[in-house]
């Protein structure tokens, strides 16, 4: 069997690549990710750090913001996600609302990009207001659910429904790196492409290891 070729144009096409999108990530902070209960700590903290992984792998442009770093409420990006980041610079600020934020803005608006994957803690707060924001200003905007968290199960779901309705794009940890990946052929990614997968779970045997 053999792949179609060319490729579709990966600037246009109408799923997430490379090329035509870009990773937010927001406020994953000790004091956040403490207080997440809609979901186990160490899962989160794992599934955000493999999100970020597959983006530095595919290199997709990354933004990281903080909030309240500066003012010292809060402490920086936990140092699991920062490892992985550590060239990406953090753009703190004071606003609940990145979207508030006009240092923030510019960096969103200076990608050129309109398809935008949004990962933040917590799911009611700082993930939902940006997201309906961008929807609003003509962003294409996605979140990875298993990767995300909010103060209860509750806040969580309910948030992801108003998100939804609104017109942003649920995924998950292995959508997002299979959607980037698409094709095994494309060996420049597989190794990563394929260590995500037994990161996150979806590969429960050490098989095709090359």
């Amino acid at each position: 069997m053999s792949s179609i070729t060319p490729i579709r144009d990966p600037k246009e096409d109408h799923l997430i690549t490379p090329e035509n999108s870009a990773l937010i990530l927001i406020d994953y902070q000790p004091l956040q990710v403490n207080s997440v209960r809609s979901m186990d700590h160490i899962e989160l903290v794992k599934n955000i750090v493999t999100v970020a992984k597959v983006a530095k792998a595919f290199k997709v442009p990354v933004i990281l913001s903080t909030v309240n770093v500066a003012t010292g409420i809060n402490k920086p990006t936990i140092s699991h996600l920062r490892s992985v980041l550590p060239d990406v610079p953090e753009l703190d600020r004071t606003s609940v609302n990145s979207w508030e934020d006009k240092e923030f803005q510019d960096a969103v608006k200076a990608l050129g990009r309109k398809k935008l994957v949004i990962c933040a803690l917590w799911t009611e707060v700082c993930l939902c207001f940006p997201a309906l924001d961008l929807i609003k200003e003509g962003y294409e905007v996605y979140t990875i659910v298993d990767a995300v968290g909010g103060t209860s199960p509750i806040a969580h779901e309910v948030a992801l429904r108003r998100m939804e309705q609104a017109g942003v794009q649920l995924s998950s940890v292995t959508q997002f790196a299979c959607e980037l990946q698409r094709d095994w052929n494309r060996l420049d990614t597989k190794q990563p492409f394929f260590d995500a997968l037994m990161e996150n779970g979806s590969f429960f045997v050490e098989t095709l290891r090359w």
